[in-house]
């Protein structure tokens, strides 16, 4: 018996104890890695931007009446048709180009879709850093594409 309690050896509290230190250093370590990576902010924040301007015009078309994607430059809102308005991270310099009767005031425009497809167009770029990224909405076919570059 006295030879058994002289053996090395961890306990399962120890190794328990241990995984879990190295579960939360795993988990912390793709947010170190990830944070302030400006290329990075600025597409998902022009993939947000398109993916609502295709929500947008696919409303259009499905409804048979035109719809509206907004955009707030200064309060860094957008608003995709009905849908709730989404927020971009305030790293993002934001610049929208649109027809001048879409223009509300200043600072806030809106790209209108039409039932056939087509929109009034537009150019919406996010800056951040050396990163860039222009959304484009087409003004005879209405379709949205993203170009992402580092500058």
């Amino acid at each position: 018996m006295a030879a058994a309690r002289n053996q090395c050896g961890f306990t399962l509290l120890e190794l328990l104890v241990v995984l879990a230190i190295i579960g939360f250093v795993v988990a912390l370590v793709p947010g170190f890695v990830l944070r302030g990576q400006p290329q990075l902010d600025i597409e998902v924040a022009a993939r947000a931007i398109a993916d609502g301007m295709r929500r947008t015009r696919s409303e259009a078309v499905l409804r048979n009446r035109p719809q509206a994607f907004a955009l707030d430059v200064e309060a860094r809102i957008f608003r995709a048709g009905d849908d709730a308005p989404v927020r971009i991270d305030d790293g993002v310099a934001l610049s929208f180009r649109t027809a001048r009767a879409q223009l509300l005031s200043e600072g806030v425009g809106q790209i209108r879709f039409f039932p056939d497809g087509s929109s009034t167009g537009g150019l919406i770029r996010l800056v951040q850093g050396n990163a860039r990224a222009d959304v484009r909405s087409d003004w005879l076919t209405g379709l949205v594409t993203v170009d992402v570059a580092a500058e």
